[in-house]
């Protein structure tokens, strides 16, 4: 998947592995895993990739064979990190260009990146457990478990864990944008 993804573009626009980590700003030795599949990229980590690539990050992950009916197991999902540790995201639907839902947990003290930030989707995140408050646009909007937020995601937003124990919330996005 996205392993194969990001090695097609490189070999596709030329790059060696130190010419990509250089452009990139991360290390060869980093790209090389997540190439081979030996670790998981940080969002961040992506997110730079797909700048040098020019590509959205859609399409990295999205999947050309994505089935028209998914099953997604615990354990068997693949996941995504913003700051190691921190937060993960669990991928919960295939990689299509219209959909992207994720299982997020989010350690307490924690957000899910360092600066607000936005992207051309609707975005809807609902708290399974704990609580969240979620920033858009500057303003605060506290969540507990059970509760839900919608908003137009090219407003800059982020999530925050204030508590003192783990938070974990769905997060749906339409047009994919992780």
């Amino acid at each position: 998947m996205l392993p194969e993804k990001l090695r097609q573009l490189r070999q596709e626009r030329g790059f060696s592995l130190r010419q990509l980590a250089e452009a990139a700003d991360v290390s060869p030795g980093l790209l090389s895993q997540v190439e081979r599949g030996k670790t998981d990229p940080s969002l961040a980590t992506i997110r730079k990739l797909a700048a040098v690539y020019g590509a959205d990050l859609a399409t990295l992950f999205a999947e050309p064979e994505a089935p028209q009916v998914h099953i997604s197991r615990p354990n068997e999902r693949p996941t995504l990190s913003v700051v190691p540790g921190a937060i993960t995201y669990e991928r919960l639907t295939p990689g299509r260009t219209d959909l992207e839902v994720l299982l997020g947990r989010l350690l307490p003290g924690e957000q899910t990146a360092a600066e607000p930030w936005a992207h051309a989707s609707t975005e809807c995140a609902y708290v399974t457990r704990g609580t969240l408050v979620v920033v858009v646009n500057e303003a605060r909007h506290p969540l507990n478990s059970g509760e839900s937020i919608t908003f137009d995601a090219r407003m800059p937003h982020h999530y925050v864990n204030e508590a003192t124990k783990e938070a974990e919330f769905l997060v749906a996005v339409t047009p994919p944008m992780p």
